[in-house]
């Protein structure tokens, strides 16, 4: 059993590396898209959840995930997509939501904020002044903002 349990701990060291094809900064493992992970022996089977359904991500994610594994000493790679699971901003620690505004992306607004409708902070200088510029930004997990007070563009992740 002891063995079982570090292949799977590794597998989560592995798997901390592979960085989010949209948000560099973040890995699969901090957004929380790896859900399980079994290990035995050199094989293994990932099950992960898309941030959003028909996320055009979840693919590479996959072959990442398979190249990445593969490239450690397993020999075998399944990756279960689960589209049942769901995900949720809520899910992000204070840390990744910390990452994602040093990246220039403001962080997702808590499930009991988006009912209050809490102003979208700035991510480069922490105004409240900003205001929704398009509901959809470059990708559909953001939307476009803009400061009103350094005059910056910036994205937020949508809460989910």
């Amino acid at each position: 059993m002891v063995g079982l349990v570090l292949a799977e701990m590794d597998v989560w060291k592995v798997l901390q590396e592979i960085s989010d094809p949209e948000i560099p900064v973040l890995s699969i493992v901090d957004l929380k898209i790896v859900r399980t992970v079994e290990a035995h022996g050199s094989e293994v089977t990932v099950s992960i959840t898309p941030t959003f359904i028909g996320c055009p991500a979840l693919e590479m994610i996959a072959e990442m995930i398979q190249e990445k594994l593969l490239a450690n000493g397993f020999t075998t790679v399944h990756v279960k997509r689960n589209y049942g699971a769901r995900w949720s901003t809520d899910m992000l620690d204070e840390t990744v939501r910390k990452k994602l505004e040093r990246f220039g992306i403001a962080p997702p607004s808590r499930s009991g904020e988006v009912i209050i409708d809490l102003p979208t902070l700035c991510p480069y200088c922490q105004s409240a002044s900003t205001q929704l510029e398009n509901p959809f930004g470059a990708t559909l997990c953001k939307q476009l903002y803009y400061c009103n007070s350094c005059r910056q563009s910036f994205e937020k992740f949508k809460a989910l």
